[in-house]
């Protein structure tokens, strides 16, 4: 700990940043800028791969981005660079304000209201979200943990007959959002990764599963070898899979793939695809979607979370917000320019949403597998089947099939479908244990009824 703390620099990263923001706001206003915007960042990282023992790739990144945005009354114009030398921010600043001269007015443009910005604290700073944990390892040690991930996956069962490999990643970014209005935000966060992948059976009886494990410091990463034994244990399921059985039945989604639903009702209350009325869920605020049990929350400020933040990617403060309350969607997910498209004001969400949490009404997956009786249990997802305008959904899936509140057997090259309306109005549970990988926190979801079509 002692080494993390003499080598890390990124207070002085930090601060390069946000003088180059200074000046870069400086040189816009010179140059006739009546707004302007500039976001800077740098990650540093570290990833390996390995296969079968051996070493495949080890890759040091360094990147480095600077974007300026300036408005000219409501004409907008961008550009951006990774070179720091004077004469090359000079260059961007200039690109940005001709940009802005030729193009057409907007409305709507501007930066968020002044009103709304985030503010320090009394010590001048923005809250510690304990989102900063790097890890100073070599390549040789990070080379060690996938192999160890990728041994103990094949060591664990006789029937792993091959590997499609075993990752490592660790990387770090500083960044600084600064504007106009006076505005000038830092922010640092870590992020390490490891997970394996392995193969199971021969030729068109092959079956692939993987497991990993994520989080912003390495004390939230799984052990190596208990990585490699889940993706082992997933793996071996999958063996002798058959079809389903075509018709409606109860769908229950795993944790891992129940976020996705949650991210379809995002999607669809954007405000991109709002003001462009492409959305099944238009004029959709102040009504009932899901059970009255039902609720999601957003939770920005929480420490250690992996989307903290205390303000957007527009500088806008951040605050504990409900998205859906009794089963009644609050409000939609907006920056300041959709907002104003659609006479609303920003629910700083500009970037996205930060750590949603959905809330439980059941126990855990084996309790919902007991009470379904009889139906599928969604594992894996393919496909983009889905249609934002209508909500149709139809996607490829695989999993297990349910006999008497029981596993029977696995199942793959199924189709699910329904209507995203109607499942999330359908949707009977949504169990406690959620996947910490993702910043949105969910159980696994029941939904009542949805049409199952085997592969045979």
């Amino acid at each position: 700990m002692n080494d993390i703390v003499r080598n890390d620099d990124s207070h002085a990263r930090l601060d390069q940043l946000a003088g180059i923001s200074r000046r870069l706001l400086d040189r816009a206003r010179a140059l006739g800028a009546s707004q302007a915007e500039v976001s800077c960042s740098e990650e540093h990282g570290l990833n390996v791969s390995v296969r079968m023992g051996e070493v495949e790739t080890v890759e040091s990144t360094r990147d480095r981005g600077i974007a300026v945005t300036v408005y000219f009354g409501q004409r907008k114009g961008s550009a951006s660079t990774a070179d720091l030398h004077e004469a090359s921010l000079e260059a961007t600043v200039e690109q940005a304000c001709a940009i802005a001269r030729h193009t057409e007015d907007d409305p709507v443009a501007g930066l968020a209201d002044a009103a709304l910005m985030a503010r320090p604290l009394a010590d001048g700073n923005f809250p510690d979200l304990d989102t900063w944990h790097p890890w100073r390892l070599d390549a040789d040690e990070a080379i060690d943990l996938a192999l160890a991930c990728e041994a103990a996956g094949r060591e664990a069962d006789a029937r792993v007959s091959n590997s499609d490999g075993a990752s490592f990643g660790s990387g770090e970014s500083v960044s600084v959002y600064a504007n106009s209005h006076g505005f000038i935000g830092r922010e640092r966060e870590t992020q390490h990764s490891l997970g394996v992948a392995l193969i199971t059976g021969q030729g068109d009886a092959m079956q692939r599963d993987a497991w990993y494990s994520i989080g912003l410091a390495r004390e939230d990463l799984e052990a190596p070898a208990a990585i490699g034994r889940r993706a082992a244990e997933r793996t071996v399921a999958r063996l002798d899979p058959r079809s389903a059985p075509t018709g409606e039945y109860p769908v229950l989604f795993s944790t891992e793939v129940a976020r996705s639903l949650v991210g379809h009702l995002l999607n669809a209350v954007s405000g991109g695809a709002l003001y462009r009325r492409a959305s099944f869920l238009l004029d959709s605020a102040g009504t009932r979607l899901f059970p009255e049990w039902f609720a999601i929350g957003e939770h920005p400020l929480r420490r250690h979370g992996l989307r903290s933040t205390a303000f957007d990617a527009e500088g806008v403060a951040t605050r504990e917000n409900p998205l859906v309350v009794d089963g009644v969607l609050q409000r939609y997910v907006l920056g300041s320019y959709s907002a104003r498209k659609l006479g609303l004001q920003t629910t700083a969400n500009a970037g996205g949403v930060h750590n949603l949490d959905v809330a439980a009404n059941a126990g855990g997956l084996d309790e919902l597998v007991r009470g379904m009786g009889r139906g599928l249990l969604v594992t894996e997802l393919m496909g983009q089947g889905v249609n934002g305008v209508t909500g149709d959904y139809s996607r490829g899936a695989a999993g297990f099939w349910i006999e008497d509140g029981a596993i029977a057997y696995p199942v793959d090259e199924l189709t699910i479908a329904g209507n995203l309306r109607s499942m999330f109005a359908g949707i009977e549970a949504v169990g406690s244990g959620f996947d910490p990988r993702s910043h949105i926190r969910i159980g696994p979801v029941l939904v009542g009824r949805m049409t199952v079509a085997g592969g045979g």
